[in-house]
């Protein structure tokens, strides 16, 4: 299989990642029949054999015709995808199990334009595009993000059988484009732990933190830090002690904070959860994971490198 696999790199020229913009020489596009183009081809056979032995010349010719028809179009089939130019375009980051999809720009250098030219990745569906002359067109590919980190796509199949699908003209290329792909967030997860709230008097110092505000229901995530021991002590449930104070609440996600029987899968999920819920109720958060730390704030910058964090943890 190995041989097998280094042949076809070989043969069809895939040596990794290419530099853009990437042209489709005629030494990279590749000719074959056709199923419709081989019971043309044996047809064709047939109304020979029987012209030379009714020695038929209507029937030469109607052959010769039509084998020429043949070859015009296998013509016709591998000019349509020749001295295309290829790029990356533009690739939005997601979150796993989404659809990522992998921008590309086609130029068509020629005065003529193309015609049913079909792309896919390996995996995903196909796309179909026409290119008008002397024009670039921006398309999106398809394929699902199975898992968080970067996403490198692979090779890229372009592909027609324009005019007549009598012939199969293709290529493979592989544009150096990645797109980061972020943990999946967990869909039933624990509120914010309140354990991790704390109040920052102003946005300045964290005073405040201490100020008591009440009790409630203790949770599996709450930090045994703000656990009600006292209350324990009384062999009443268990609670958990709540804070309020000044005017800015602070999110600490802290991968220590974490049950210690979640998998690293699963705290990322759920870091991921506690991250989009703390950014869409706008407060200030910060991350800390094994490794890195990333301080309090808000804003977009601040959600980017937390997201970016997450998806990039252990790489």
């Amino acid at each position: 299989m190995q041989a097998v696999a280094s042949f076809k790199r070989w043969l069809f020229r895939l040596y990794g990642p290419e530099v853009a913009p990437i042209i489709l020489t005629q030494r990279r596009v590749y000719v074959l029949p056709t199923r419709a183009g081989l019971a043309f081809a044996t047809a064709l056979g047939l109304m020979l054999i029987g012209a030379i032995n009714y020695n038929l010349s209507l029937g030469y010719a109607l052959i010769f015709l039509l084998a020429g028809l043949g070859l015009v179009t296998l013509l016709h089939t591998f000019r349509n995808l020749v001295q295309i130019e290829i790029s990356p375009g533009r690739i939005e980051p997601v979150f796993a199990g989404d659809i990522a999809h992998f921008g590309l720009r086609l130029h068509n250098r020629r005065k003529q334009g193309r015609f049913a030219i079909s792309l896919n990745l390996v995996g995903g569906d196909a796309v179909s595009v026409d290119l008008a002359p002397d024009t670039t067109t921006s398309i999106n590919l398809p394929l699902q993000a199975k898992r968080r980190g970067w996403m490198r796509p692979g090779r890229v199949t372009l592909e027609t059988r324009y005019p007549l699908c009598l012939v199969r003209a293709w290529s493979y290329v592989e544009p150096d484009m990645r797109c980061l792909v972020y943990p999946r967030p967990e869909v039933s997860p624990p509120p914010l732990p309140l354990s991790a709230i704390g109040e920052a008097g102003g946005a300045h110092s964290g005073k405040g933190t201490e100020d008591f505000s009440g009790l409630r229901t203790h949770q599996l995530a709450d930090s045994p830090r703000h656990v009600a021991w006292k209350a324990v002590a009384r062999e009443q449930p268990m609670l958990t002690k709540q804070f309020t104070g000044a005017s800015a609440t602070q999110v600490w996600l802290d991968w220590n904070e974490l049950p210690t029987g979640l998998g690293i899968e699963a705290r990322l999920s759920r870091l991921t959860r506690w991250l989009l819920d703390a950014h869409a109720q706008g407060l200030a958060y910060g991350l800390s994971l094994p490794g890195r730390k990333i301080p309090l704030g808000h804003g977009a910058r601040q959600f980017q490198d937390c997201l970016e964090a997450l998806a990039l943890h252990g790489d």
